[in-house]
Parts: C-alpha cells; sequence; structure tokens
C-alpha cells in the first residue's frame, strides 16, 4: 500500500467539490426587492417584443442558429453591435417563440432564414434562455452560423 495515495483503494471515482458557500442571510419577503443579495432580475427570462423594420436591401444584424432538425427552437447566437437587432434589445441567447405570427418552436432552420429574409416589418416575440446555447450546441464557436442579411 505505500506510494498509493488514500482515494486510490475506493473502487469508484472521487470528485472534490468547491468549498461550501454559506448563503445569504434570510430576509422578509417584502425587503428582498430592495436587497441586492435577492436581485436575481428573473424578469429578463420572461417573454418580450421586438419590432424590426427592414428597408430594402438593409441587413437585420443578427444570426440564428438550431431548428427543428436539432429538436431545439430558434436562438439568436450573434447580434451585431450598434445595429437594429441591437437596439431593439434583441441578444444573444434570446430564443425565438414566434416571428410575424408564426411559431418558431418547431420549424426548420432554413424556413426561418427564409420568413426573416423576405419581412420587411418582423414582430419577435422571444425569451432569453442563454443556457441552451453552451448546453446544446457544445461546439457553438465552431459551427457553422447562418445570417440573416
Amino acid at each position: 500500500m505505500e506510494g498509493r495515495t488514500q482515494y486510490e483503494e475506493y473502487p469508484y471515482p472521487v470528485v472534490f467539490l468547491p468549498p461550501y458557500e454559506n448563503p445569504p442571510a434570510w430576509i422578509p419577503l417584502q425587503e428582498r426587492i430592495y436587497n441586492s443579495d435577492y436581485n436575481n432580475e428573473l424578469t429578463r427570462f420572461l417573454p418580450r417584443s421586438i419590432l424590426l423594420k427592414k428597408p430594402p436591401g438593409a441587413q437585420l444584424g443578427f444570426n440564428i442558429r438550431g431548428g427543428k432538425a436539432s429538436q431545439l427552437g430558434i436562438f439568436i447566437s450573434k447580434v451585431i453591435p450598434d445595429s437594429d437587432a441591437h437596439r431593439a434589445g434583441l441578444q444573444e441567447g434570446d430564443q425565438v417563440l414566434t416571428v410575424n405570427n408564426v411559431d418558431f418552436q418547431d420549424i426548420e432552420h432554413s424556413k426561418a432564414v427564409e420568413i426573416l429574409k423576405t419581412a420587411r416589418e418582423i414582430y419577435m416575440q422571444v425569451r432569453y434562455f442563454p443556457y441552451i446555447v453552451g448546453f446544446c450546441f457544445p461546439d457553438y464557436q465552431r459551427q457553422k452560423e447562418r445570417t440573416v442579411h
């Protein structure tokens, strides 16, 4: 047994966890809204509306990823800084729920691109859900993106 650490005798892998952090002190519900320890901004995950107007020949200023083939919805993978999309509040990690009353939660990627490219006025319902991009698209940076111009 010499030369072996104490963990090598276990038949299962040993996982070292980070040190435990105590949660913030309890604060009455009516006071939490004003307390920074409880400010988790859950409202940013609620659905919101985005309106974009696209003049002929103009770009929308964002890329999308996902679709029916990936069994996921359509997600905003990139927003061009200072674009109309950026100014309207669109952000990377937004899931596109609808565009002009068309459900985007179970749509082919190519159909989504076609709808976005051909519309002159785009009314989108989106919700911020950044976790899906890194989790379900682990090779996110290496995959080909489709730019919606």
